[in-house]
């Protein structure tokens, strides 16, 4: 039996053991070489859509969580004509869930770096090309608003994306969000936070800068302090409703698993 713990949210980062402070320190021993890095970079596209050529629709589970964690997803009138805007959409695992739940005064756009993973979502059976719209886009371009009207949208999600953006270009995407929000629309977040497991696991080689690593297949991943986020979308106008870790333990009681996994979620306004 697996289970997800409820969510715990903490204003402070973990506390580091002795031990898991030698393994980030050993993960220094071997750093990923510049010109390697900056290769990455370059294929950032080609990295995602060869992840989706190998994993299909298969490796990320359907976020049937974002109703209880964003009540801004629930709290309308049915009769509002309601616009979100998932950024990041990957296969749907988002998107998709929320059309099962009836979500039907919503018109949602869809948005991926990886043109498979778009092809996923249009192929969807739930796919509705009346009401919703599907399309590939880089988040630190102009891309988005070929599809997008500026100002047009009242919801939009960044789940689990920024973290695979070098921190250099993390302000693009993030005016890219609030550019394409009305005034008074909301930005749901949530991403890797500082010190998950997953960060203590990198072995060396595999480290391109401080809390920024590269995967087995290519992908980087970041791992974020709230102040970090903070700092990010005030810059790029918005106000902070909520910004925090949120420690959860995921356990599997018949194979002895019990993972501590530690995110950050946030909740901004356009002003």
């Amino acid at each position: 039996m697996e289970t997800d713990e409820s969510d715990v949210f903490v204003h402070r980062l973990k506390e580091l053991t002795d031990e898991e402070k030698q393994r980030l320190e050993a993960q220094n021993s071997r750093l990923i070489p510049e010109a390697k890095a900056q290769k990455l970079e370059r294929e950032a596209k080609r990295h995602w859509d060869i992840f989706y050529k190998r994993n299909e629709t298969k490796f990320f589970r359907d976020r049937h969580w974002t109703t209880r964690e964003f009540q801004e997803l629930i709290n309308f009138n049915p009769e509002q004509k309601i616009v979100f805007l998932e950024l990041g959409c990957g296969v749907g695992n988002m998107l998709f869930p929320l059309v099962e739940e009836g979500f039907d005064n919503f018109y949602f756009y869809a948005c991926d770096f990886s043109p498979r993973a778009v092809e996923f979502v249009k192929s969807n059976k739930l796919y509705d090309p009346s009401k919703m719209s599907a399309f590939c886009a880089d988040l630190t371009t102009e891309e988005l608003f070929e599809n997008v009207p500026e100002g047009s949208v009242d919801i939009a999600s960044l789940i689990f994306v920024l973290s695979a953006v070098q921190p250099a270009s993390w302000g693009r995407v993030a005016r890219t969000a609030w550019r394409a929000l009305r005034p008074g629309g909301t930005l749901l977040f949530r991403d890797y936070g500082r010190y998950d497991m997953a960060q203590l696991r990198f072995k060396p080689g595999h480290k391109i800068a401080d809390n920024f690593y590269m995967r087995q297949d290519g992908t980087r991943s970041y791992y974020f302090t709230e102040e970090e986020l903070a700092n990010v979308f005030t810059s790029a106008g918005f106000e902070i409703l909520e910004n925090s870790y949120v420690q959860r333990r995921t356990v599997n009681f018949k194979e002895g698993v019990d993972v501590p996994r530690i995110f950050v979620q946030g909740k901004y306004k356009k002003i």
